[in-house]
């Protein structure tokens, strides 16, 4: 039973031993085998394109766009008006007014049209505005005078007219009757139809063209 006892106990020192040369020669780095821990990563040269410094040439902010050049404006552009200057004055910015203006003694009739700013903000005017005259015959459209038309700024409550001249009718026939005056503000397509203040009819002409003359803003003159 001794004899057996040492048998085995040789064979299993003689197990172990072969066990650990086997793991030496597969595993270890001795052997030139890579190793468990990882390489460090590589980093990108400073300023580079991966350096994500907004500051840098290709760079890119922490919400992934690139960054502007420096002195260049990212949003968007200001409106109209954002520089201060006046926009135009819309017929919804105005009250518009007729009046009869002629004097005793003239050899024409004169209408004054005047244009009053109720919005809130500065507007110009310029040139001319669309003078038309409703009559029974149909519409008639007024002609512009061709004086120089200038730039009128109107700021609130403030207000400028210009001038509508027609011929009188003197010839005791019943001429043609106007029923309106419908008048279309500079740069604008919206209109204002009023009651026209102005003779009750104009003398029936013959040939072509319009008895009726328009004058540039402020052709007659400027109120309050």
């Amino acid at each position: 039973m001794r004899v057996h006892k040492l048998s085995f106990a040789a064979l299993a020192v003689a197990a172990g031993l072969s066990l650990t040369a086997c793991q030496s020669g597969d595993g270890g780095t001795a052997q030139g085998g890579p190793s468990s821990a990882p390489a460090p990563a590589s980093s990108a040269p400073s300023g580079g394109p991966g350096s994500g410094s907004p500051g840098q040439a290709g760079g890119k902010d922490s919400g992934g766009k690139s960054p502007a050049p420096q002195g260049a404006t990212t949003g968007a552009g200001s409106g109209s008006g954002g520089n201060g200057a006046s926009g135009k004055c819309r017929t919804d910015d105005l009250t518009i007014t007729a009046m009869d203006s002629t004097i005793d003694g003239d050899r024409e009739g004169t209408v004054a049209v005047t244009l009053k700013n109720r919005g809130g903000r500065d507007c110009t005017l310029s040139a001319y505005a669309g003078v038309d005259l409703k009559t029974n015959a149909g519409s008639l459209s007024a002609k512009r005078t061709g004086e120089q038309a200038g730039t009128t700024v109107l700021k609130p409550g403030k207000a400028v007219s210009f001038g509508v001249t027609y011929p009188l009718n003197t010839s005791g026939g019943s001429g043609v009757r106007v029923t309106g005056l419908v008048v279309t503000p500079p740069d604008e397509t919206k209109s204002v139809t009023l009651a026209w203040p102005g003779g009750a009819t104009l003398p029936v002409t013959e040939g072509g063209g319009s008895p009726v003359k328009v004058g540039p803003i402020g052709s007659a003159g400027q109120g309050g």
